[in-house]
């Protein structure tokens, strides 16, 4: 049985700077993330689904169920809440919750009653986000959807680690490719250089 990775004690620039490491906030949805929040959302039975980036001062959605807006002020933000934990935070009714009963995304729409957020862990500890599954009236979460949206979070977590990686090697053929052309180059440059040289000592024959 896989053992929970626990979050370094790092300050939270470090957490900032190894999410942006993945260059993936304000890009285009993604069908491979997608995927992921549909069966996060029909697992849980829920309207609502997100993959949450938490940034410097926002958390950003790579992707979403049921809910139209792209970002929120981490100030308000659940999600700000649930990468402190190395578990699945649950909310099963935010009005009962102090932490949460007065916040905006609670009193005013989308109206937030229940809430269960996996905190998305990398290899070396950062929290960088959330796959997190929402709805509008207060519930239970059992014991199943809870271990669902573990799992689930750890494919969203390979999915973003296959993605960097495939980035990277991108990046490492073209560094490649051009590296190789500009030896092309230089090595043209020397032979035009010794074609000069050999032509200045070419000696005509007979008279």
């Amino acid at each position: 049985m896989a053992t929970s990775r626990q979050p370094l004690q790092a300050p939270d620039q470090d957490r900032v700077a190894a999410l942006q490491k993945y260059a993936i906030l304000d890009t285009e949805p993604e069908q491979a993330f997608d995927d992921l929040t549909l069966l996060a959302s029909f697992v849980c039975k829920t309207p609502i689904a997100l993959i949450s980036l938490v940034d410097e001062d926002r958390q950003w959605f790579k992707s979403k169920v049921g809910l139209d807006t792209t970002q929120t002020p981490r100030d308000i933000a659940f999600c700000s809440t649930a990468i402190q934990q190395v578990d699945v935070m649950v909310v099963p009714d935010t009005l009962k919750d102090e932490r949460f009963r007065n916040n905006p995304l609670v009193v005013s729409e989308p109206k937030i009653r229940f809430y269960a957020g996996a905190p998305l862990i990398n290899e070396e500890g950062y929290a960088l986000g959330t796959l997190c599954v929402v709805d509008r009236t207060p519930r239970e979460f059992g014991a199943d959807q809870k271990e669902a949206l573990q799992a689930l979070g750890r494919l969203v977590l390979a999915q973003l680690e296959f993605r960097r990686n495939l980035q990277l090697l991108k990046e490492a053929l073209t560094d490649r490719t051009q590296a190789e052309h500009e030896r092309e180059r230089e090595l043209l440059k020397v032979q035009q250089t010794l074609t000069r040289v050999l032509g200045l000592h070419i000696v005509p024959t007979g008279t």
